[in-house]
């Protein structure tokens, strides 16, 4: 967050399975539809935050077979752990809080005398938090018990029944809501309370986003009959409160646009880039829509392929350089030109390719440094480079892509030179 010098323009705190990420669409489109628009609009000055029930292993297993973007903010274990950044650093004040009036061995006791509680695996017992999976059916009589057993002992806990299986106890002060409000309280002691915040959810463990002032709120057109119901119960007359149309991550980039907290075309949704301008110069949204177009033409969807390439060389320096990650050189319009024999070589595969942390700085006027990672998914591999790209603009003359260097990222799954172009 020290990158924000100012309050963010907007801070989006989503759920990940079934609201971010949606299971049952292989091509990730939905996903990946939210990511170009959040690099190109978003990322410069605005926070993203996952809010998730996964453990810190689930949630970096997610990480691997999913698109996601690297958040600036990390909510997990169902609101009882967060970390900031790459490194995913601890809050310490966090952590202090939740420890009033919680003890993990009274829970685990008391837990062991319910035959309807079947533990979940070691990796989702948390600090803070125990979690089982309980039959529907037992849910309410389980949840009651075992409260007034807790807090018989002196304890103060929460329970949490969500996706209609997920059984959570954790302290009193925990849950994704209270982190959520911890984490407003923190950034406006800092002086950066985000201009506007989307919560955004599909199941029960999400309901509390929804009750924090002053916070939109969407629940995914899949939503499940539990968060649906409480909106009923609690939320029904509240305007920043929506049930999208769209699923998933299509649901959040609707609600951005109905609540008018910013853009919310995508570039993704753009099927001609050449008509793809930004209202201004937006070195960031160059990038995005460059790779973008470089699936594409893999993918062999665009046509007119000289009208492209000229355009793309028109927009290289004449001594532009690119550095491919094995450390070899050559000119940026060559390597445009080799791009020709490669179209439509990943036509009807599975072949994805996007960038994460887009940051562009200007560091003289009219010269910009971009980084970010880039990602190419070609059916089971993943790769990634992390690209720098420098681009200087004059007035009336758009940006100029003057050096491109990529370094294998050290989360590349695969460093294979003969395939990466560029």
């Amino acid at each position: 967050m020290e990158r924000l010098t100012s309050p963010p323009r907007l801070m989006i705190v989503s759920d990940l399975d079934h609201t971010m990420v949606d299971h049952h669409d292989p091509e990730n489109l939905s996903l990946l539809r939210f990511n170009s628009l959040w690099e190109h609009a978003y990322r410069h000055d605005s926070l993203l935050v996952f809010s998730t029930g996964r453990s810190p292993t689930l949630y970096k297993e997610l990480r691997k077979e999913k698109p996601l973007l690297t958040p600036d903010i990390t909510i997990m274990s169902v609101g009882t752990e967060i970390t900031y950044g790459n490194s995913m650093v601890p809050d310490h004040g966090w952590v202090e809080t939740l420890n009033n009036k919680w003890d993990l061995g009274i829970v685990r006791e008391e837990t062991s005398k319910f035959s309807e509680l079947t533990r979940q695996a070691e990796t989702e017992q948390r600090p803070h938090k125990v979690s089982f999976y309980v039959d529907k059916s037992k849910a309410q009589e389980v949840t009651k018990e075992l409260s007034q057993r807790l807090e018989k002992r002196g304890l103060d806990v929460k329970i949490i029944y969500s996706g209609g299986m997920d059984l959570d106890i954790l302290p009193q002060g925990a849950g994704k809501g209270q982190a959520l409000a911890f984490l407003l309280k923190k950034l406006k002691a800092e002086g950066k309370l985000p201009v506007n915040t989307l919560a955004c959810g599909d199941s029960g463990n999400d309901a509390e986003l929804f009750s924090i002032p002053d916070v939109y709120g969407v629940m995914v057109s899949n939503a499940q009959e539990e968060l649906l119901k409480w909106h009923a119960e609690n939320a029904k007359d509240n305007p920043k409160v929506i049930h999208a149309k769209e699923r998933c991550a299509g649901g959040i980039i609707q609600a951005i646009g109905e609540f008018k907290l910013g853009p919310n075309l995508s570039p993704r949704d753009v099927s001609d880039f050449l008509e793809c301008k930004a209202d201004n110069v937006n070195p960031g949204h160059e990038v995005v829509k460059f790779f973008l177009f470089y699936e594409r033409w893999r993918r062999g969807e665009v046509e007119n392929c000289e009208a492209y390439t000229a355009s793309l060389k028109a927009s290289c320096h004449p001594n532009g350089v690119f550095v491919h990650p094995s450390g070899a050189e050559k000119s940026l319009r060559e390597t445009i030109d080799e791009l020709r024999k490669y179209h439509g070589d990943k036509q009807g595969k599975k072949f994805r390719v996007w960038a994460d942390q887009v940051l562009a700085t200007e560091t003289t006027p009219g010269t910009w440094i971009v980084k970010l990672d880039k990602w190419e998914q070609s059916e089971d591999e993943r790769r990634g480079c992390t690209t720098t790209v420098k681009f200087t603009s004059k007035e009336g003359e758009g940006l100029v892509w003057e050096h491109v260097q990529q370094t294998w990222s050290k989360d590349s799954t695969v460093k294979d030179d003969s395939s990466w172009i560029i």
